[in-house]
């Protein structure tokens, strides 16, 4: 295949934002009555945009007065981010080796992005083409935003691909029409990730950053090979 954009999910993939995000979370529903741990927070939430995740609080947890649990979470979660959010082990080396044009498309919102990918040099690898599930009507699974990124950089779908943790990204990118890498993190607790990922419709997945430039690389060389 040629690819013409490489886009880039951002929550454990670009940064070790979901061990933060999980263990912040899970403090604050515990806090409002909910019996959750981090790791069931982690499993339930990940990969969910921010209206999914207030959809799951209210209806499965039952958790009331929704703006004050939210609000008493990023009051921790961010300092928490300026403290310690780290780029993913290997993945800032591997996307400042890459020629190709890249992006990032994450369920987060704007202002969580400013306030996560936003605090590293990574950033400054993507941006202005940090792109979130704002600007479109529907977030991850649906295609959207994959397809907001494509015509904002002119490319056929079927010339990007998409790296993503998560079996959201992964349904939406083959919505698209583009290539899905599923991405695993090597500490990621959760069992069987890759075959979740692969039966989300990932035609490949790499564990950590090593193996996602192999898999990049296995892609340019098919394309060379059938040139």
């Amino acid at each position: 295949m040629q690819i013409d954009l490489l886009i880039f999910d951002c929550d454990g993939v670009l940064i070790n934002s979901e061990p933060i995000a999980s263990r912040t979370l899970a403090k604050a529903l515990q806090d409002a009555g909910a019996a959750i741990t981090a790791e069931e927070v982690l499993v339930r939430f990940t990969g969910n945009s921010p209206g999914a995740i207030r959809r799951i609080c209210t209806e499965e947890l039952g958790i009331e007065n929704l703006d004050a649990v939210f609000a008493a979470w990023h009051l921790d979660i961010y300092p928490e981010f300026a403290r310690s959010l780290e780029p993913m082990p290997g993945m800032e080396r591997l996307v400042r080796s890459l020629p190709h044009r890249k992006c990032v498309a994450s369920n987060s919102s704007t202002d969580r992005l400013s306030k996560s990918l936003g605090l590293l040099d990574l950033w400054h690898a993507f941006a202005p083409a940090v792109f979130s599930s704002d600007r479109v009507a529907r977030p991850k699974p649906a295609p959207d935003l994959f397809h907001f990124c494509a015509e904002t950089f002119a490319v056929d779908p079927k010339n990007c691909v998409v790296i993503d943790d998560s079996s959201h990204g992964i349904t939406g990118a083959k919505a698209a029409g583009m290539v899905a890498i599923g991405f695993v993190d090597p500490a990621d607790p959760r069992p069987d990730r890759a075959r979740v990922l692969a039966e989300a419709g990932a035609a490949l997945v790499a564990r950590g950053a090593e193996e996602l430039e192999k898999v990049l690389a296995s892609l340019e060389a098919r394309q060379v090979a059938r040139a």
